[in-house]
């Protein structure tokens, strides 16, 4: 056997393994943001929890891609860039869909019927990131398209600005004129679970940005 084949064998088909998982994860984070954003629009109690389930099959759906991408990065010896980025890009995905679930399982939990435009607004804001983090994950099976990914993450990171304005305001307003303590709880953890979805976006974004430093 040459040497050459010997390498082959290494090597993951075409460096495709991957790819397809990065592009699943982030293809389910905004399927989870739009629907989201379906229920805290919806004005339907039973529509709203049905949504929520939905959102908790696709968290779990996340977790199996996460999952796979870890087992395929300890059978695979050669990988497209370095093992820490793809763990951490992984992870950054799965951090995501975590909180877009977390925030929907408190407003079930806490029986809330009253989402605010702070709530709509940040829940518009997630997925708006999630969209920017889908399309620069498709492009990172081509390095040529490095213009393309940066702009993303620049959108990235200007919605998780926008998401860090809004929640701050929101919760200014909260001690401001909300006067029963548990709802302002209630809503404040809400509220924080949706921001740091698109905190975690923003790592994600970071991610893809030291991935093309390092490959440029």
């Amino acid at each position: 056997m040459s040497l050459n084949s010997i390498f082959q064998y290494f090597v993951p088909k075409d460096k495709k393994i991957f790819f397809p998982l990065f592009e699943q994860a982030a293809n389910n984070v905004v399927t989870m943001a739009t629907i989201l954003v379906e229920a805290v629009n919806s004005n339907n109690p039973t529509t709203r929890e049905e949504l929520f389930k939905q959102i908790d099959k696709l968290e779990n759906k996340g977790d199996e891609i996460t999952h796979q991408v870890h087992l395929e990065l300890g059978k695979n010896f050669i990988t497209p860039f370095d093992r820490e980025d793809i763990h951490a890009l992984a992870s950054a995905i799965d951090d995501v869909a975590d909180y877009i679930q977390g925030a929907a399982n408190r407003m079930s939990l806490y029986r809330i019927d009253d989402y605010n435009e702070h709530i709509r607004k940040l829940s518009e804001l997630t997925l708006q990131a999630s969209i920017d983090l889908e399309k620069a994950v498709r492009e990172l099976k081509d390095l040529k398209n490095v213009r393309n990914i940066a702009d993303s993450c620049i959108r990235i990171n200007s919605v998780e600005n926008q998401a860090d304005y809004v929640f701050d305001r929101a919760v200014a307003d909260l001690f401001l004129y909300e006067k029963d303590a548990i709802r302002l709880i209630k809503y404040k953890e809400i509220l924080s679970a949706l921001e740091t979805a698109t905190d975690m976006c923003e790592d994600a974004a970071d991610v893809m940005e030291s991935i093309l430093v390092k490959n440029a």
